[in-house]
Parts: structure tokens; C-alpha cells; sequence
């Protein structure tokens, strides 16, 4: 598939349990137009992922989205990034051969002279485990609840728990990655 950007629909729909893991030092970056093509790719974003950069450039970033993720952490990210933003959060990301990484990643759009978003610039890092083993859960019951009660039904039960802990959601999600539990 060289020289041909990839869609969705390209995506591997055998998923497995393979997990690929960055180590401490290793960056992802990544940047989209404003429509969440991607414009820039690093060499390690092509190789967590498993495309030839020239495949992955033109291609919508939800290439690698993975069935995991609830739809609410998408929403999410927009509603920040689009109000010029910025968004911390952890992403179960999808590979070519249908495993897995995870990230925490650092979303910031990027502004013209006169203050329109122009692109996109994604950061991502390690994952920590203890926050993995924590959010994986959460993941789980967000799209549970949008599978029987839609996006509205998993918006209400994140902002229970960012209630019920008494964070914003930037706090929850930068205290899980320096280990706190909740």
C-alpha cells in the first residue's frame, strides 16, 4: 500500500492481545490538519503503529483508533483541542497487525497569526502500568454504558467519578499518570 494514504476502513479487524510497549525515553509525535489528517508523522509513530509513513500521511488519525476506546474520550479530546485547549489523556491505540500500545498523550492545537487553529501537534509517552490498570476499567464501563445508553449515558458517568474524587478532568488524568491512585 506505499504512496497510498489509508482510511478506516483499512484498519485490521482481527484484533488481538498483543501488546507493543514504548520504553521510558521514547516520544510519538504526530500532527494533523484540522480535520485530523495526518500531515507529520515521527519514525516511532510508525513503528508502534506498524505503516510506512507514506501510508499514514494523508490518512485520518482515527486510523488507529482502538474499538477499546470509548467514544466520550474522543469527544472529549475534540471539545478541548477545538476551544484551543490543551488535552492530557491516555489512548489505547491500534497496530496494523491488530494488537495494541498504550500512550498518555499531550494534544495542543497549533494557532495562525490571527488565532485560528491551523493543525494539530500530539505528543505521547509511556503510559504508566498503575494508570493503565486503572483507566482500562473505567474505558471498560464508558463504553459499556454508551452501547446501552449512548455518548450522554458515558458523559454522565465520567463526570460522576471526576465528581466523586472532586478533580477536573486534566487533574485526574495527569495524578493517575504520576501514580496516583484513585
Amino acid at each position: 500500500m506505499a504512496g497510498k494514504s489509508l482510511s478506516k476502513l483499512d484498519a485490521p479487524k482481527n484484533i488481538t492481545n498483543n501488546e507493543k510497549t514504548l520504553s521510558q525515553n521514547d516520544f510519538i509525535v504526530s500532527k494533523t490538519d484540522a480535520k485530523g489528517k495526518i500531515i507529520y508523522c515521527n519514525e516511532m509513530f510508525t513503528k508502534m503503529a506498524g505503516y510506512p509513513a507514506s501510508s499514514i500521511i494523508g490518512a485520518n488519525h482515527n486510523l488507529i483508533r482502538h474499538p477499546d476506546m470509548p467514544k466520550i474520550a474522543f469527544k472529549t479530546v475534540w471539545d478541548k483541542i477545538q476551544s484551543k485547549k490543551e488535552f492530557f489523556g491516555f489512548v489505547k491505540n491500534l497496530c496494523a497487525d491488530g494488537g495494541y500500545y498504550w500512550v498518555f498523550a499531550y494534544i495542543t492545537p497549533d494557532l495562525d497569526a490571527n488565532g485560528n487553529i491551523i493543525s494539530y501537534t500530539s505528543v505521547r509517552r509511556k503510559a504508566t502500568q498503575s494508570a493503565i490498570d486503572i483507566i482500562t476499567p473505567i474505558y471498560r464501563q464508558l463504553l459499556d454504558a454508551e452501547r446501552s445508553g449512548g455518548m450522554q449515558a458515558s458523559q454522565q458517568i465520567l463526570n460522576n467519578l471526576l465528581k466523586k474524587h472532586n478533580l477536573e478532568y486534566d487533574e485526574f488524568v495527569i495524578n493517575l499518570q504520576k501514580g496516583a491512585k484513585i
